[in-house]
């Protein structure tokens, strides 16, 4: 299993080299007396602590630097010729409803029926920040609804937003780490068997300076058109509250997500429910300038978290979701401990994660059990599973064992892409040593911090009291 950020017992066991472990106990103390309500993220600080010190007492420890941040396209013209063939072998009604099976909202269904009728391989428009790990929604659930969007005759762009992870302060705000987390990312949907002959991949930060031109003044135009109270509102979609202090960029963001849709010319946006908001102020933007054709949005549902009223997954809470590292173990004890009350279907994780995930993978969900709490049964669909649920004939105990293993069959080969492909390992193993900082609360307070405790080992005492944080007095 990997390191338990929750608790600093397992960090003094597993981090010991060179006394790290005692100076990161240490500073997880303090940190833990400033942030009480949340002391995970004092737990992760003293693990990320750890880590540097022991790689500053040790010099021959490669720092693990990220390489240079490129991904080629993986769309061709022979690929769309392929999208066009596998298109005209589905009716358009087939294609309509495969599409909207996608969404738990469609704004509008007329419009995209007309759609599919007058051009022959829409552009649909998806997004990420590549900003940590990747939970199995964001892994699974995205590589199901890309196959379903190509298979329906669709190209694909998949916007790597890494200059937005720059804006939104993830991995510290630093480029490189988030570009190397963003081919992670492309190297987990390859593995997990996204079909890439209809996806093109572009990288936010390469394709904005290439036509710099034509994307700024849209951003600018975009902004000129709307209050800031209305831009405040989508401070959603990057996970925020409108009522956050955000940074003056991260105002901006929005304004730059909305010509996204543009500026990718996408007919249909298929992204998340928390990302409803930013898209329909493309749908505003549209009558603004007086343009006919709407963008699409087409949104799926957001899987909850794991804890009971959790209403999403969060990278912040490793025990929220299951993420595309997570090993055997780790994902039986997090279903085994999750949230799933007997009888009641409404709000319960487990069996969200059967509906959008099992089903759609496997087409059916197989429960073993004893004879004598009703044998072995395989459900055909989600109905079916929900009435024996409801009526107490399948009960919790029977659920999750059966989750555990559908998940793991799943995940297996991505697993055992990131064992045996040397490359696919040393990416892993990089991102890994990035992430540690995806749990603290606060990288500059925690960056200060490493560098004061080192200050302190190299015996320069008077640098040590200068540069402590005085957060820590």
């Amino acid at each position: 299993m990997g390191l338990d950020l929750s608790n600093t017992n397992e960090i003094g066991r597993r981090e010991t080299r060179g006394g790290s472990a005692r100076w990161g106990l240490l500073i997880s103390r303090r940190l833990s007396r400033r942030a009480p309500q949340n002391p995970s993220r004092a737990a992760a600080a003293a693990a990320a602590i750890a880590i540097a010190i022991a790689a500053a007492m040790d010099p021959s420890q490669p720092s693990g630097s990220s390489a240079d941040a490129s991904a080629s396209s993986s769309s061709s013209s022979s690929a769309v010729d392929n999208l066009a063939a596998g298109m005209a072998a589905m009716s358009l009604q087939d294609r309509f409803e495969l599409l909207r099976g996608i969404g738990e909202e469609c704004i509008q269904e007329d419009e995209l029926l007309n759609l599919l009728q007058k051009k022959p391989v829409p552009i649909c428009y998806d997004g990420f920040e590549p900003s940590g790990r990747m939970h199995i929604a964001q892994g699974i659930v995205k590589t199901i609804n890309v196959n379903k969007m190509v298979r329906a005759g669709c190209k694909v762009k998949i916007w790597i937003a890494d200059w937005f992870a720059q804006l939104n302060n993830k991995m510290g705000g630093d480029i490189k780490k988030i570009q190397t987390v963003g081919r992670y990312m492309i190297e987990i949907w390859r593995a997990a068997g996204m079909n890439l002959d209809g996806v093109e991949f572009l990288w936010s930060s390469e394709e904005i300076n290439k036509r710099a031109n034509e994307y700024w003044p849209l951003v600018m135009d975009i902004a000129r058109k709307n209050n800031v109270k209305r831009i405040m509102r989508c401070c959603q979609i990057m996970g925020r509250n409108d009522s956050d202090e955000l940074t003056a960029a991260q105002i901006f963001y929005p304004c730059m997500q909305c010509a996204d849709i543009f500026f990718l010319k996408a007919d249909i946006c298929q992204l998340g429910m928390d990302q409803r908001k930013v898209n329909m102020l493309a749908r505003e933007y549209c009558d603004d300038i007086k343009r006919k054709n709407k963008p699409i949005i087409l949104s799926h549902h957001m899987l909850p978290g794991f804890k009971e009223g959790q209403e999403k997954m969060s990278k912040s809470d490793p025990s929220s979701a299951i993420f595309m590292e997570d090993d055997e173990a780790q994902v039986n004890l997090k279903i085994k401990q999750a949230f799933c009350p007997p009888t009641i279907v409404d709000g319960n994780p487990c069996l969200e994660y059967i509906k959008y995930i099992v089903f759609p993978w496997f087409e059916t969900f197989e429960v073993v059990r004893k004879e004598e709490n009703g044998g072995n049964k395989t459900f055909a669909n989600m109905n079916e599973l929900i009435a024996d649920y409801e009526s107490g004939a399948l009960h919790p105990a029977d659920v999750k064992p059966a989750l555990a293993k559908a998940i793991n069959q799943i995940l297996q080969p991505i697993r055992d892409h990131f064992k045996n492909n040397s490359e696919a390992k040393v990416l892993l193993n990089t991102v890994k040593g990035d992430m540690v900082f995806g749990y603290v609360y606060d990288y500059d307070h925690v960056e200060k911090i490493v560098n004061c405790v080192c200050l302190w080992l190299t015996h320069d005492k008077k640098g040590f009291i200068n540069s402590a944080p005085t957060s820590l007095a």
